[in-house]
């Protein structure tokens, strides 16, 4: 959005952070250039919000907080660095808006935001609910991050939706594992069928006032709309439809958000995948604006 690069964050609102990691994925590489290709790509964006009524820059001071440091093929030891990186912001009430990176990145955003907040609940759109215990004998990576959030005490599970889930399964027991954490979970054709009033009807019962984390996967999105990403699947949404769903939960409290999963090699003519992103992460500042 061509924000200012700076990191004092005197009278700052709100910050865009880079998390250029990917070593955390399973399948296709690639979204460490997810931050710098969302960025490319959101050049275009304007500050006004018609659909919400809100000019974002007027409302919010927002930055662009640069890049968080990373430690490439050790993900624990890049989790220390986001959440020593985070801090700063956390301790003086920015809100982070991260651009991933792989859905690993996410556990070190909760730990950073736990410590101010306590337990969070989770609004997650996504294809996967990312629950697993473990995955090639690894307990942090892309597939395990929110387990780990709840077995850590960062999540309320009982406050918390994931929707969009789709998909095969490597059990049927995978989605019943992860309501059994306490989540609710809503597949894809249910979400279709239920529509943005409903589907944010029950996000805000779920969430009350608690704060709020909202992570956006960005193959929620069907890869004919969202081809650059680690592990596409059929079947899911359109940017009209993810717009729809993003706008229909204005008035939750937001305190941290992210768009991960941008993988730009496998995106394709026009970047629509990072155009989508970019896109997503304006909707998700100007939740924040209007809950201000």
């Amino acid at each position: 959005m061509r924000l200012p690069h700076v990191t004092d964050l005197a009278g700052v609102d709100a910050a865009a952070v880079g998390v250029p990691f990917d070593t955390a994925t399973s399948f296709r590489s690639g979204a460490r250039f997810g931050p710098e290709a969302i960025r490319s790509a959101s050049v275009l964006l304007r500050p006004y919000h018609p659909a919400l009524a809100i000019d974002v820059l007027d409302a919010l001071s927002v930055i662009d907080y640069g890049d968080l440091p990373v430690a490439p093929g050790d993900t624990e030891a890049t989790y220390r660095r986001m959440e020593a990186g985070l801090t700063p912001l956390v301790d003086a009430g920015v809100f982070p808006l991260v651009l991933g990176g792989d859905h690993s990145i996410t556990l070190a955003e909760l730990r950073a935001l736990a410590r101010r907040h306590g337990p969070l609940a989770l609004v997650h759109l996504d294809s996967h609910t990312d629950t697993w215990d473990e995955y090639f004998d690894q307990r942090y990576f892309h597939g395990t991050t929110f387990r780990r959030a709840a077995e850590e005490g960062l999540l309320d599970p009982q406050a918390s939706v994931q929707a969009g889930i789709r998909g095969s399964l490597f059990s049927g027991s995978d989605l019943d594992d992860a309501r059994a954490l306490g989540f609710e979970v809503i597949p894809s054709e249910e979400l279709r069928a239920l529509g943005p009033a409903e589907y944010a009807r029950k996000v805000r019962a779920r969430v009350g006032d608690r704060p709020v984390f909202f992570s956006f996967d960005i193959d929620f999105l069907d890869p004919a709309f969202a081809p650059g990403t680690g592990t596409p699947e059929i079947a899911g949404f359109s940017t009209a439809e993810a717009v729809a769903l993003l706008r229909a939960l204005r008035g939750i409290r937001l305190v941290g958000a992210d768009v991960v999963e941008v993988s730009p090699p496998y995106d394709g003519p026009g970047q629509p995948t990072a155009t989508a992103a970019a896109n997503v992460a304006l909707e998700l500042l100007a939740l924040r604006a209007v809950s201000e």
